[in-house]
């Protein structure tokens, strides 16, 4: 929300990024392919990139570190982008959503990686704009997940080098659902690894993971609830964009979702589960603490009356003459705590 308030009395469109300022220039990489043809090139200016009316090639062009105003602003205008598209590409903090126009439509997704060296998931924001012929990608930072995706177009390998750029917007948003999948994996492994650790040796450290759980299953929550709604709206879309060949693509790609979806609301459940176990332990390791101590201090309340009464130094008192009657007295201590240990045992409280 902080970054969000930089926003706060400009009018409606106004470009603000509210990520991080980075040194780096904006990157643009440009693919063009069809059936037949492939290119792959880094462009210095976004006028480099506007395809013609009548091209037959798909597209896509790659426009990485926002932090460019200018070379958005140019973008907007070349490609007949919304001054309020362009607001919602430059928020990094925009929820999940599609929006259709007459000429384009704007998808704006979460993509999600792990992060193997710090042991946390990362998240960057995608935007997406489809139009005839291109598809134009905006991403905060040079790296990404979709060197696979590159490595099929180059290659040629399944349908995406026959069909057209909707297609290649569904490649994308197909790209980011299966990295969706990763993170699953990772947390479902972290969930297990935590149980069996909470059943053997519940501490504070253990506490402390399953809130930091706790907060990558919620983000991943936040990215995904959404993106079902979006994936629902395009595979309705009565738009010319979307052609008959790519929906039952994006039909399974809505079913993808929904599985990450029940998947994620799973692992909320089993989250709180591992607090609730974590209380459960902690309590069962205390009452096993208190249990152990009220049993030692009810072996010794006999033992402490005979030792009271023997203390309290009466002439009068027969038993402290006798010859044996300090090891007559011990012995009966020693059976009384002797008896009581037998009767607990046997009640099964010890």
């Amino acid at each position: 929300m902080k970054k969000i308030s930089k926003k706060t009395g400009l009018q409606p469109g106004s470009l603000v990024y509210t990520g991080r300022k980075r040194s780096t220039r904006v990157k643009i990489n440009l693919i063009q392919y069809s059936k037949e043809h492939f290119s792959e090139k880094v462009v210095s200016e976004i006028q480099h990139c506007v395809p013609s009316g009548e091209s037959i090639m798909v597209n896509w062009i790659d426009i990485k570190a926002l932090s460019d105003l200018q070379t958005i602003e140019m973008a907007g205008k070349l490609f007949d982008i919304h001054p309020l598209v362009l607001e919602d590409i430059l928020n990094l903090e925009q929820r999940p959503k599609i929006e259709f126009s007459p000429k384009s439509l704007f998808v704006v997704l979460k993509m999600l990686s792990y992060n193997d060296k710090e042991d946390k998931s990362d998240m960057e924001q995608i935007s997406i704009v489809v139009g005839k012929n291109y598809v134009i990608t905006f991403q905060e930072n040079e790296d990404d997940i979709f060197d696979g995706l590159r490595k099929r177009i180059k290659n040629n390998v399944g349908y995406i080098r026959n069909l057209e750029a909707d297609y290649l917007a569904y490649s994308l948003m197909d790209t980011i659902v299966d990295y969706y999948y990763i993170m699953l994996e990772k947390i479902g492994q972290k969930i297990e690894e935590l149980e069996e650790q909470l059943l053997s040796n519940p501490n504070s450290e253990l506490l402390n993971r399953i809130y930091i759980l706790k907060r990558e299953t919620l983000l991943l929550r936040k990215s995904v609830w959404p993106l079902r709604e979006v994936i629902s709206k395009l595979e309705r879309a009565d738009s010319q964009l979307i052609h008959s060949t790519t929906l039952p693509f994006i039909r399974d790609l809505n079913d993808h979702t929904t599985i990450v979806v029940e998947t994620v609301e799973s692992y909320m459940e089993m989250n709180a589960n591992l607090l609730e176990l974590y209380l459960t332990t902690g309590n069962n390791k205390l009452n096993e603490v208190m249990k152990i101590l009220t049993i030692i201090s009810t072996i010794f309340i006999p033992l402490t009356f005979i030792v009271g009464i023997y203390g309290m130094n009466f002439e009068n008192m027969p038993e402290t003459r006798w010859k044996w009657g300090y090891f007559i007295i011990l012995g009966i201590m020693a059976l009384i705590g002797a008896g009581m240990i037998w009767f607990f045992r046997r009640k099964k409280w010890l």
